[in-house]
């Protein structure tokens, strides 16, 4: 693991930690504490440099520079890249010597759980908790029951389940900075992570990398360069043109370098998925040839294509197929038609996918008035500057979210005047090239138990946009689950169904919904629907980003930020939407702001 990961790691435990001594909910001091070393551990994550050559370069000055990095923390991050350690994170696991990492990914698992389990069991892990659910000793200790304990035993299953693939977006940087790496070295043509990765599925299992050299001294140079990179823990094997590595953070990283002239066919062969190159060789075959990594042949076994993926299609009748489309689900024959020139019934052209430089705004936005990071003004500025967007809308959630303390009626409506203020600000001293940019008032109003709202509609009809969301009960039948999602989407003041399964990947699956009949109802009420864009979410799935578009229903993709760096999670969205097949005009955040607002309810 990176100096980068590590600290960020340990500054979440702290943050967690620290959340267990926070019996007062109120407490300023641990409140701010615990905000200071999430948004740290953010930052570090992110950095496109090793803390370690910053502190380097040019010492604490350097790390201080470093945004949301104050002098405690700075003076922290110096302790720990010369000694290896932080005194004070070892003080706090003294008080509470359980490895809460493990439980990070546990959905409902909080700190206050964790600290309880341990103070009455003496569970430190995962594998203890789930001994001692497996045992019926859960159900014992006060505020427990044989149904809690039964549930908490059902999410470590499920956790399991997943069977060690990495959300993309835990090793999206890391995949991006070795793949750039690769290509800046000397002798080497082209440099590619293909695999799951390049179709942006959801977890990966481990990274594929591709390149072409000039030379076979230039192979050798790569694979020796690739073996002995700082992030290598392990090497597992190497040859002339193949090695395989284990990675400080435990996945499983393999380079193949391949000539120049079979760069093409290796790249899709590699990219997947199983079930489309199957297809393809189907088809190489009913033609006459034979595809493989290493081009496509003719009878006389003269290589006819294979430098580029565009040239292996076009010999195949086929145009080229973006790599989130490859699944085999009915692409080729799109392909096919395209190639020869033929109408489609659905409309939907390869050229018309949504492409990842569309997304004009982001509609789900969080500020400090509930349980984002940064203010308002600072989501927008980031949101323009860093990050090329026309317009936010700060989403921030509602009352009966007590956890998040969310906004009642009249703080929504202060809310909804203080974005008017800055807006006008933001136009007097817009010196940037986006001159029009804008803040949209907005809410994630909470979907009650009965799928009323938390908040007045007379209240909701004086903001821009608003969506809805369920954030409790998620064990309700899926009758009722789906009830309270399209009483949502009927309401007149609600505009979209945010993350509308609730799923959290790798973690919880989200609740019961019949999701046809949602997106019927949302066909009906003009409701757009959400795909959550954060890499722990994609909700929507692809499978139900098709069904919506085949039965007319709009889409938007936001990135659930609640804090400036979450912007880059939008590509995930738009990732998941390719792979639904999505079209730019299925988008409606890829219009501008006015040409939004004037399309809704």
């Amino acid at each position: 693991m990176s100096k980068n990961s590590e600290v960020a790691k340990i500054f979440r435990e702290i943050a967690f930690i620290l959340q267990t001594e926070n019996e007062k909910k109120s407490e300023p001091n641990i409140i701010f504490k615990i905000r200071s070393y999430n948004k740290a551990a953010d930052e570090i994550q992110n950095l496109s440099s090793d803390i370690g050559d910053i502190y380097k370069k040019d010492k604490l000055k350097g790390l201080l520079k470093i945004p949301s990095i104050g002098k405690a923390i700075a003076s922290k991050l110096e302790e720990y890249i010369t000694t290896g350690k932080i005194h004070y994170y070892e003080e706090l696991k003294e008080k509470l010597p359980v490895d809460v990492s493990q439980f990070f990914g546990l959905e409902g698992i909080g700190p206050k759980t964790i600290k309880t389990l341990y103070g009455n069991l003496g569970i430190k892990n995962i594998s203890d908790l789930e001994k001692a659910a497996l045992e019926g000793k859960i159900r014992s200790i006060p505020g427990f029951s044989q149904k809690k304990e039964e549930l908490i035993l059902k999410k470590i299953q499920f956790f399991r389940k997943s069977g060690g693939r990495r959300l993309i977006g835990e090793v999206y940087p890391l995949v991006r900075r070795i793949e750039e790496r690769l290509s800046g070295n000397t002798g080497v043509k082209q440099a590619v992570a293909v695999g799951s990765f390049r179709r942006m599925k959801e977890t990966i299992g481990d990274i594929d990398y591709l390149v072409s050299v000039i030379s076979e001294k230039d192979g050798n140079n790569i694979i020796d360069y690739f073996v002995n990179m700082p992030e290598v823990k392990e090497i597992i094997g190497r040859g002339s043109s193949k090695a395989f590595v284990k990675l400080n953070n435990g996945i499983d990283a393999d380079l193949l370098v391949v000539p120049e002239e079979s760069f093409g066919a290796a790249m899709q062969y590699f990219t997947g998925s199983k079930e489309h190159g199957v297809a393809m060789r189907k088809i190489a075959i009913s033609e006459g040839l034979r595809l493989n990594e290493w081009g496509v042949f003719d009878k006389q076994n003269h290589r006819v294509a294979g430098a580029t993926e565009e040239e292996v299609y076009r010999v195949l009748g086929l145009d080229w197929i973006p790599p989130e489309m490859r699944e085999n689900r009915g692409e080729i024959k799109i392909a096919k038609m395209e190639k020869k020139g033929i109408e489609k019934e659905d409309k939907l052209r390869l050229s018309q996918l949504i492409a990842y430089d569309d997304l004009k705004g982001d509609l789900q936005v969080h500020s400090n008035y509930t349980d984002g990071t940064m203010s308002i003004e600072e989501m927008a500025l980031n949101a323009r500057d860093r990050f090329g967007l026309s317009y936010i809308a700060i989403s921030d959630h509602t009352k009966s979210l007590r956890l998040t303390n969310g906004l009642d009626e009249k703080q929504l409506l202060n809310q909804a005047n203080t974005i008017a203020e800055i807006n006008d600000k933001i136009k007097i001293n817009n010196n940037s090239k986006n001159k029009h940019f804008r803040i949209l008032s907005s809410a994630e109003v909470n979907i009650l138990k009965d799928g009323s709202l938390d908040i007045s509609n007379n209240v909701l009809d004086k903001l821009d946009i608003v969506g809805a969301a369920i954030h409790s009960h998620f064990s309700l039948p899926i009758e009722l689950q789906t009830a309270r999602l399209i009483s949502a989407a009927q309401n007149p003041s609600i505009d979209i169904i945010f993350h509308p399964t609730g799923r959290i990947i790798n973690q919880r699956e989200g609740y019961p919904v019949n999701i046809s009949k949602l997106i019927e109802v949302a066909n009906e009420s003009n409701t757009i629907l959400e795909i959550d864009a954060h890499y722990n979410r994609r909700d929507l799935t692809d499978e139900f980003i098709r069904m919506a578009i085949e039965n007319n229903v709009k889409l938007v993709i936001d990135s659930d930020a609640h804090h400036p760096l979450h912007y880059a999670f939008l590509i995930f969205g738009i990732g998941q939407a390719r792979r639904g097949w999505a079209k730019k005009s299925d988008i409606l955040n890829t219009l501008s702001a006015k040409e939004l607002l004037d399309s809704l309810k």
